[in-house]
């Protein structure tokens, strides 16, 4: 063999062992979320991914996996604890059974506009951080959805209208709010809404306009009542171990993408709110306000809530609603 092709193999598998260098240096995080892409959580996913991948200049990448694709969505809060994966999005509500602090944005009119939501927020983080590290996660952001509404067949005046009905729950407070109300609460993920009202396993639901549209809840209810019950959240969540192996300029990288992922995921469900409920009109829905007597039940139905809650979450709860006030 001559000299100068040795010399070019020796080269060649330099470069090849730099670029497998390269390759190994750089870390990907697999993500995943419930949401299918059109919904502006995943969008802002997708988006702080984009912003921590340039930070770090390729060094990691995170892999969204939206629309349930990777794990169901009540499978994640574990998936992302145990080290499966380092990195998740979900519905914080759904771990209201494991500690009540995670309910407060599912109460009824204790906070229903995007000021009080900010507040309500400000004063629950700490106990929603210190809960999530003491089981070895750290919290990166949260986002909420648009105000809840109530999608039915037939037009609701007041309570009493929804007394029997199979209403949909996606967590543990929107069970009780089904009993409360007199319906029966029925447990149906986001992508199986369609098939659940075609099938007659719901005949209602309580959820945000997107949902609404997402589902195409014109195909199969005529009436969206914007009760702008409550604002519930979606949360960004990483396991501390994995984020804590990377080097401390990456760690700061994912910060500041979570930062400003969740500033503008806060715009971002203001302006959802305005288009997805112009869309619902726009399918023909009949989108209208809720009568007195319907936000005056609400209302006790919320009142109840917010006491049973405040018990169970203790300390935590009473200083949460004190803030608030």
């Amino acid at each position: 063999m001559s000299h100068f092709k040795k010399l070019s193999i020796a080269g060649l598998s330099l470069m090849a062992g730099l670029s497998l260098g390269a390759a190994q240096a750089a870390t990907q995080w697999d993500m995943p979320t419930p949401y299918g892409d059109g919904v502006h959580h995943t969008k802002n996913v997708r988006q702080f991914a984009e912003d921590v991948n340039k930070a770090t200049g390729g060094d990691l990448v995170i892999k969204v996996h939206s629309g349930a694709s990777l794990y169901k969505h009540p499978e994640i809060y574990r998936a992302v604890r145990t080290g499966q994966v380092p990195i998740g999005e979900m519905f914080m509500g759904l771990l209201g059974n494991e500690n009540a602090v995670f309910k407060a944005d599912n109460i009824p009119f204790l906070a229903s506009d995007f000021d009080s939501a900010k507040k309500l927020w400000a004063a629950s983080r700490p106990y929603i951080e210190d809960y999530l590290a003491k089981n070895g996660l750290k919290l990166l952001y949260a986002v909420p959805w648009p105000p809840q509404g109530f999608y039915t067949k037939k037009p609701i005046r007041s309570g009493a209208d929804l007394k029997g009905l199979k209403l949909r729950a996606y967590s543990p407070a929107t069970s009780r709010l089904a009993v409360l109300l007199g319906a029966s609460p029925t447990t149906v993920q986001t992508p199986e809404i369609p098939q659940a009202f075609s099938t007659g396993l719901v005949d209602a639901m309580v959820t945000s306009p997107s949902t609404g549209v997402s589902s195409q809840a014109w195909d199969f209810v005529q009436y969206y009542t914007d009760t702008q019950a409550w604002i519930p959240k979606n949360m960004v969540i990483v396991n501390a171990r994995a984020f804590n192996r990377l080097p401390k300029a990456e760690q700061q990288a994912v910060m500041e993408a979570a930062r400003r992922a969740e500033e503008r995921g806060w715009k971002m469900a203001m302006e959802e709110t305005r288009a997805k409920t112009e869309e619902l009109k726009k399918h023909g829905m009949v989108v209208s306000e809720p009568t007195p007597q319907l936000k005056a039940d609400l209302k006790k139905v919320g009142q109840i809530m917010a006491e049973e809650w405040a018990k169970e979450a203790g300390p935590a709860g009473q200083k949460i609603l004190d803030a608030l006030k």
